[in-house]
């Protein structure tokens, strides 16, 4: 891959927070937050207990030039706030198309970060989708409601495994054309 090949990842600029590329000196954070049970239980993929070394793993991946995924931290110093309140990802899949992936930590919880995340990753689109997709745990309604207020349309019930819950859980599965 030539230098100029390499896939970059913009800063994304809210009013009280910027989505920027996670860096190594995220995986602190990242691993309390994410060790956290509440937050691991909500995702696919963190596991509980968090092992040794995932955030780091998580952090070279997110960092990676042949990554198929964009990680952001919600970093919000800009506004005196934390430097990782929680992080947002869009992962490429075919067809100009893209699934978003989010969590935030549990002190920001109900304060609106998601769905300010969720909508600025949209209006900034860095990756030129024409469509991005989303699937949320159906235990899992506050999630869903950050969809739907971004303006996702529900698709359709699915199923995804849960590795810190070691079974399948059941999902609502979002879209929105962009």
């Amino acid at each position: 891959m030539k230098l100029d090949q390499i896939p970059t990842q913009p800063l994304i600029e809210t009013e009280r927070f910027d989505l920027r590329p996670v860096r190594r000196s995220d995986m602190g954070l990242i691993e309390l937050y994410g060790g956290d049970e509440r937050v691991a239980r909500m995702t696919t993929s963190i596991p509980h207990p968090l092992p040794p070394g995932v955030a780091e793993a998580y952090v070279a991946r997110a960092m990676s030039d042949d990554r198929d995924e964009d990680v952001w931290a919600m970093d919000g110093t800009k506004s005196e706030g934390a430097e990782l309140m929680g992080v947002i990802s869009l992962k490429k899949m075919d067809r100009n198309q893209s699934e978003v992936g989010y969590w935030v930590a549990p002190p920001f919880w109900n304060t609106g970060l998601a769905s300010d995340a969720v909508q600025a990753l949209l209006d900034a689109n860095p990756m030129g989708n024409a469509t991005m997709f989303a699937s949320v745990f159906q235990d899992n309604p506050a999630s869903a409601r950050v969809l739907t207020h971004c303006g996702f349309q529900y698709l359709g019930d699915a199923e995804s495994f849960s590795v810190a819950r070691n079974t399948t859980v059941a999902t609502w599965t979002y879209s929105k054309k962009l």
